[in-house]
């Protein structure tokens, strides 16, 4: 007979739960500010790019309006991260904002690609656009931009959905300059041709950003162990325990975009260790890979109970 411990973060026994003082935080004044600066923007900028025959404006002001979705679905995903848990839905709503990580992958690749394919067109029959308009109102796109990056700058480092905000609205600011300069070599070189281009490489820098967000959305969508937690680092770590002889059984997964969850099961001839190891391990698995839900199991002799181990660490 083999003794079990399932220990959550405090270190008690069940499920009682300590993880309000690590919950998500709260960006809804920077998502707030970020939807109002982006809404007013597109209309001025779709407004210009109708008025001087700008795709470049126009395929911006388009690409702003996904921001503001985007941003939309990233606060509702962030708020719904932060409802408690309930007996249907034991872990919350936490995974809410992986699948609105993805669903904006999936906007921008489809936005992107009709961009394209208008870009490519206008190069056909590339038509005289207002240069001092674009340069104006792109102008201030890096400003709306560039703010709105900042309003998430603090949050950025901690969770992967307001990261991908940030660098989202950052590189929204660094593509509106390139707009700018594209507005100020036709005021001076008079190619037209300059403009649609402007839009393909538009398209293509914010695809290869969506397709890397589209590739870490699934990822964990599939509970892939996160992005920055190497496998066998955490399984190291564990081995090294005092008392530990084996580890098996070892899954690492995200709860949502800031929260990861393990479960291991240790074997440990000795028999129970003590709730201070179980602290201690618990400290140790947050310091150093942000795991803060975890779930240990101990065993005197180890169970065969099929589940399989991962290639790497057989």
């Amino acid at each position: 007979m083999s003794h079990a411990h399932e220990h959550d973060h405090a270190g008690g026994h069940g499920h009682a739960h300590s993880h309000s003082h690590h919950g998500p935080v709260s960006h809804d004044r920077a998502f707030a500010i970020g939807i109002a600066l982006n809404v007013v923007f597109v209309v001025v900028e779709a407004f210009y790019g109708w008025a001087s025959d700008s795709l470049a404006l126009l395929a911006d002001a388009g690409h702003n309006l996904s921001d503001v979705a985007g941003l939309i679905l990233a606060w509702a995903a962030a708020a719904a991260g932060r409802l408690r848990p309930t007996h249907r839905r034991t872990y919350g709503w936490a995974r809410a904002s992986i699948l609105a990580a993805l669903a904006n992958a999936m906007l921008l690749l489809f936005a992107m690609g009709a961009l394209a394919l208008e870009a490519i067109q206008r190069l056909q029959s590339s038509e005289p656009v207002g240069g001092l308009t674009v340069i104006v109102v792109a102008a201030i796109g890096v400003v709306v931009n560039g703010v709105t990056a900042a309003l998430f700058m603090s949050g950025s480092k901690s969770d992967v959905n307001i990261r991908g905000a940030f660098l989202h609205m950052a590189g929204d600011a660094l593509v509106s300059l390139g707009v700018v300069a594209a507005g100020a070599l036709y005021l001076h070189y008079g190619w037209v041709w300059l403009d649609p281009v402007v839009s393909l490489v538009i398209a293509v820098v914010i695809v290869v950003g969506a397709w890397g967000l589209l590739r870490e959305s699934l990822h964990l969508a599939f509970d892939g162990v996160p992005d920055g937690i190497d496998l066998a680092d955490v399984h190291a770590c564990l081995a090294a325990q005092p008392g530990v002889v084996s580890v098996h059984d070892l899954h690492v997964w995200a709860l949502g975009t800031s929260e990861v969850a393990l479960s291991a099961h240790l074997v440990m001839p000795d028999g129970h260790p003590g709730d201070s190891f179980f602290v201690a391990l618990a400290e140790q698995l947050e310091h150093r890979f942000q795991i803060r839900h975890p779930t240990i199991q101990i065993e005197l002799d180890g169970i065969a109970d099929g589940c399989a181990a991962p290639l790497h660490l057989d």
